[in-house]
């Protein structure tokens, strides 16, 4: 993780933005009073949606039955009945 100071950080604030958006790679910029990440909102999306699913009692469990099933026994999306 790349660290910066505030100075740093607001002297070059669009293209940190730009860098933090394209590479996914967040950014620690350190002040006198206190420290904070800078993440993309698409990696703070995901975050966020990370803590949701683990949250809820099992989810966890079945999105690793899920992953380990053989893709021949799937049902397609089309053949699922809504």
């Amino acid at each position: 993780m790349e660290y910066l100071s505030v100075r740093q950080a607001r002297d070059n604030l669009y293209k940190l933005i730009d860098e933090v958006s394209e590479h996914h790679s967040p950014v620690l910029i350190a002040g006198k009073r206190n420290n904070v990440v800078l993440v993309s909102k698409e990696d703070w999306d995901a975050i966020q949606e990370t803590i949701y699913l683990n949250s809820i009692p099992n989810m966890v469990q079945s999105i690793q039955n899920a992953a380990e099933e053989p893709i021949e026994e799937c049902i397609d999306i089309k053949d699922l009945d809504w």
